[in-house]
């Protein structure tokens, strides 16, 4: 008796289990399933990106005769299609604290150091001050990615950059560093450049972490524009190499939009 009910137990767990077995699956949310697909292996979405950048550059050819390691933090606005490709602005603030030119204010100097009209030593600060303002145009190649709106990425910028020194004489004992004096020795220098950029851009899928970072290489054809150089006592008039290479991290703001047109954040 009790083998005839154990058999009969066993064969009603089995014809359960294969009645639960040969059940269609729960129907799958139309709207989970496309965010699904579209996170792995969609379209890339179309997007305004607000760029906070950060970069720090190491100088060559003729920015290193006239300067050390520098910086730039900017504001950057870029377009990504649905393809990938990135359309944009920029505008860099370059920064730095370390001078290499050879003959700045050699006419101001002597055995002490530099000097003011009544032979006093003093410290006068020198910095590096300059800007880059340009457009970009760029791709993120489809390999390597983590979602369709990540993966490898190239930029092209192209335009304009200024640098120039900035004296900072806090006692005010330098009349040569006043007023339009100064412009004899700040070596002002300005010019096209060209720049590349090769990274990696990220862009999470829960849309709160989106950096892009790698290494750029800028090019700026430039000249001193001042009429007359006073402790190289002569014009210079001669084209420059004004080189950087070095590295950069830019921090995302995306603006979405959704197939229903509501822009959101």
């Amino acid at each position: 008796m009790q083998h005839k009910f154990l058999i009969a137990l066993c064969t009603a767990f089995l014809l359960l289990g294969q009645h639960a077995y040969s059940q269609p699956p729960a129907a799958e949310d139309p709207e989970d399933k496309e965010k699904s697909s579209e996170s792995t292996t969609g379209p890339a979405n179309a997007m305004w990106n607000l760029d906070v950048l950060a970069a720090m550059d190491f100088p060559m050819a003729d920015m290193a005769k006239r300067y050390g390691t520098s910086y730039r933090i900017g504001l950057g606005i870029k377009y990504k299609t649905t393809t990938n490709w990135i359309f944009g602005v920029k505008f860099e603030f370059i920064t730095g604290n370390k001078m290499q030119e050879d003959s700045l204010l050699w006419n101001m100097r002597n055995s002490l150091g530099i000097t003011n009209i009544n032979g006093e030593v003093l410290n006068v600060g020198m910095f590096e001050r300059g800007y880059v303002v340009g457009v970009q145009a760029g791709r993120i190649f489809p390999f390597l990615q983590a979602n369709p709106n990540s993966g490898p990425m190239m930029l092209a910028s192209v335009g304009f950059m200024q640098h120039k020194i900035n004296f900072f004489d806090r006692d005010n004992s330098f009349p040569q560093l006043r007023d339009d004096y100064k412009k004899g020795y700040d070596r002002l220098t300005n010019g096209l450049y060209i720049e590349d950029f090769v990274g990696y851009n990220f862009h999470s899928k829960n849309k709160l972490i989106n950096v892009y970072a790698g290494f750029n290489f800028l090019w700026g054809f430039t000249k001193v524009r001042r009429d007359f150089t006073f402790d190289l006592e002569r014009k210079e008039i001669e084209g420059r190499n004004d080189l950087l290479v070095g590295f950069k991290l830019g921090w995302v703001v995306p603006i979405y939009k959704k197939k229903s047109e509501d822009t959101y954040y």
